[in-house]
């Protein structure tokens, strides 16, 4: 009888050759190839349903995807599905992205992986890095989806969000959850911003604000931004003089008139020598 958690030798040359198909290929659908090293490996072949199970300085490589974790596991009709956590590493090679993440799936038909606990990507044909907890990459399409604390960049432009969307193709950037761009000095906000990182043009609607400053050094607004600091509590706006626009400035207060204090004469003293 086998130990617990050992598979005898037969079977896991069997979850080998059904993983490098050595009776066919190894996935009838994709006709992909796939590789993997491990430093202990686990599982087993079904009519429709695989699984193998990958732990220690795991990887597996297909034609689209590289991914190394501490456990790696493939399920499904022809391992279709990867399921990688600890130390994910990976890289999509079409998009040439690199990406890493605590967790992730990835489904080989779909094409699609989804990144989780604190996601990070690298996008070296464009320079782009972003970051957020959660990240959906579609290979076909060459769209991410970001989600929660999300941090995006390029160049001098760092853009932030609650949810992202970026097209690598087309180099924008859509966001909304309280989105935020600063480059350098400039701050723009509002409730949903699209940004063209070629061209460097932000798209603002609705609530729109921002600060930039002039070539002297001093900060002032632009186009539709406007400073939260030229803004009343009430939202009527104020001059720095404190005049409202629109009427008409209060006359000067006349001093009051200023009494001339009387003269008051000395009483004569006596006289020398008289």
């Amino acid at each position: 009888m086998n130990r617990p958690g050992k598979l005898t030798k037969l079977t896991l040359c069997a979850a080998a050759w059904a993983l490098f198909g050595v009776f066919g290929p190894c996935s009838r659908i994709w006709a992909e190839r796939i590789l993997f090293t491990a430093d202990k490996m686990s599982g087993y072949s079904k009519e429709n349903s695989d699984f193998t199970r990958l732990e220690g300085h795991a990887s597996v490589k297909t034609a689209k995807i590289e991914i190394t974790a501490d456990s790696i596991e493939l399920t499904g009709d022809d391992f279709r599905y990867i399921a990688a956590s600890g130390n994910v590493r990976g890289r999509n090679i079409d998009s040439d992205m690199d990406f890493r993440c605590g967790t992730m799936k990835y489904d080989r038909q779909t094409e699609v992986a989804t990144l989780q606990s604190d996601a990070d990507i690298f996008d070296h044909q464009n320079k782009v890095t972003a970051n957020a907890q959660i990240i959906e990459y579609n290979q076909k399409t060459e769209v991410a989806i970001l989600q929660i604390d999300i941090e995006l960049k390029q160049k001098e432009s760092v853009c932030t969000a609650a949810f992202a969307v970026y097209r690598k193709k087309e180099q924008m950037v859509e966001m909304s959850g309280n989105p935020k761009i600063q480059r350098s000095d400039d701050i723009f906000r509002a409730r949903e911003m699209t940004f063209n990182l070629e061209t460097e043009e932000i798209l603002l609607d609705g609530r729109v604000r921002g600060t930039v400053k002039d070539s002297g050094g001093g900060a002032k607004s632009t186009g539709t931004a406007t400073t939260q600091s030229a803004e009343s509590t009430e939202g009527t706006a104020v001059s720095p003089e404190g005049v409202v626009p629109g009427e008409p400035p209060a006359a000067p207060e006349t001093p009051p008139e200023q009494k001339t204090p009387e003269k008051i004469e000395a009483p004569a003293g006596p006289t020398v020598g008289a």
